[in-house]
């Protein structure tokens, strides 16, 4: 497989992941009309419930890719991600639908695992930051064109047929993967699977201070995601009463997290994962405050230009914050890839999702609960950042880091 076609697999699994949550927006109006949902934060149930299946799950499927290999646990994870998805179309009640929505998730924690595990298994170092830079950057595309796709979908169609496209989608990278994607951990390098060796890969994940700090910080910074995510339909819809061009408007800011993901990657190799992140966080915190303090002025939201210029100042930043926290997070890590993947994709999601849905539930009809979520989670994000780095930041480490000694 050629290193092109390896970052578009790759990008796709993670995609998918992607997909469930942001093509779901445009319909959630809908759903929660359709199925009896009174409450309208009630309707962002549905994408708790995906997160909440898909961070949990991620604790299985490290230790399982460990000891087995990646393809079959990932394919395994594609059957149940196609299986939910038409359970979810075929749902009569919201109650259903949630429990099929929980089941997507544990489906799609194998993508999100198990494709940076092979990411790891075949790079390391700025190779690897770079590489991942390339995977977000398609990765990223997804959300510019996801709430469009989904409210074109309910142009001839109801909110079932969201659920059926995520079902195709997913059947065909499941194929792709099948049939193109080669096993990339090695026989010698498998681990037994016992829950004495799952415990010492998990030590050795949550023992390394570099490893758990910046895990922390990414965990932090989805909370902030995942808290507009939750809230992006009513911000733009209620708030500013965009209606048919809420996707426009979501696909810009997504595009701009697209954009900072590309550069990332022509630029981590020349200036380092640590210079490049560090700058983008205090930039990402510092906007945060102007928003927050802005937002805080009187009764009226902030004019809709100047919040759109905020809000794509940050997620820039985010854009290449992610991948190199994680880079960060994973590059001590490659003789426990699969366990360490599992472990920060579990301690990313829950944490992100929780923080996420408390603050998609104090939604009071301004930006302001989502500006103050954006500045202290990211000021929080700066504390673990400077635990990871002894108090330094900006330091670049051109050496590679060293590798955990494997116990087996």
């Amino acid at each position: 497989m050629g290193r092109i076609e390896f970052i578009s697999l790759i990008a796709a699994l993670m995609a998918i992941n992607s997909l469930a949550i942001d093509i779901m927006l445009p319909g959630l109006q809908e759903i929660g009309a359709s199925l009896g949902v009174t409450s309208e934060n009630h309707r962002q149930y549905v994408i708790s419930a995906y997160l909440f299946g898909f961070g949990v799950s991620q604790l299985a499927y490290g230790p399982i890719s460990d000891r087995f290999g990646r393809r079959a646990p990932l394919l395994i994870g594609l059957v149940i991600y196609v299986l939910s998805a038409i359970g979810a179309a075929l749902s009569p009640s919201f109650a259903m639908l949630l429990g099929f929505r929980v089941l997507q998730g544990v489906g799609a924690a194998a993508t999100r695992v198990i494709a940076i595990s092979i990411v790891r298994d075949t790079f390391d170092g700025r190779q690897m930051a770079e590489v991942m830079s390339l995977v977000m950057m398609v990765f990223m595309i997804i959300p510019v064109i996801a709430p469009a796709t989904g409210q074109f979908i309910m142009l001839f169609g109801e909110w079932h047929m969201i659920f059926a496209f995520m079902a195709v989608g997913a059947l065909a990278i499941a194929l792709w993967a099948f049939f193109r994607l080669p096993e990339t951990l090695a026989r010698e390098n498998r681990r037994p699977f016992t829950a004495g060796s799952v415990a010492r890969g998990f030590a050795i994940v949550l023992t390394n201070r570099a490893a758990l700090c910046y895990t922390l910080a990414t965990s932090f910074m989805l909370g902030a995601l995942f808290g507009f995510i939750n809230s992006a339909q009513q911000i733009y819809v209620d708030i500013y009463g965009l209606n048919e061009l809420f996707p426009i408007a979501f696909a810009a800011v997504a595009a701009t997290m697209a954009l900072s993901s590309f550069l990332n990657s022509r630029l981590v190799g020349r200036f380092g994962m640590r210079r490049i992140s560090h700058t983008m966080l205090l930039v990402f915190i510092l906007v945060s405050l102007i928003w927050l303090v802005l937002s805080m002025q009187g009764n009226d939201a902030v004019p809709f230009p100047l919040f759109l210029l905020m809000f794509a100042t940050v997620m820039f930043c985010f854009g290449s914050i992610g991948a190199n926290f994680n880079s960060l997070a994973m590059e001590p890590l490659g003789k426990v890839a699969g366990t360490a993947s599992s472990v920060l994709g579990f301690t990313q999601t829950l944490i992100g999702a929780t923080i996420g849905a408390i603050i998609g539930q104090t939604f009071d009809g301004t930006t302001t609960p989502i500006a103050a979520g954006y500045f202290l989670l990211g000021a929080i994000a700066l504390i673990c950042v400077l635990f990871a780095e002894r108090g330094k930041l900006f330091q670049p480490h051109n050496a590679p880091a060293p590798q955990v000694i494997d116990p087996h």
